[in-house]
């Protein structure tokens, strides 16, 4: 699988909304799935179905 790069749009609650950088679709991901580090604003990278900050 390709690796793929989001960015943290909106945080609610205990859930992220991802947008896809190359196609713009929108992603919902539970909290506790991403780095602690996460927050709005800042990039991710999902390779080998783990999330990393960028």
């Amino acid at each position: 699988m390709n690796p793929i790069k989001y960015l943290v749009t909106k945080i609610d609650g205990d859930y992220a909304h991802l947008e896809n950088v190359e196609t713009k679709e929108d992603l919902l991901v539970a909290m506790a799935l991403l780095p602690d580090e996460t927050d709005e604003g800042v990039y991710l990278l999902w390779e080998n179905f783990t999330y990393t900050v960028i």
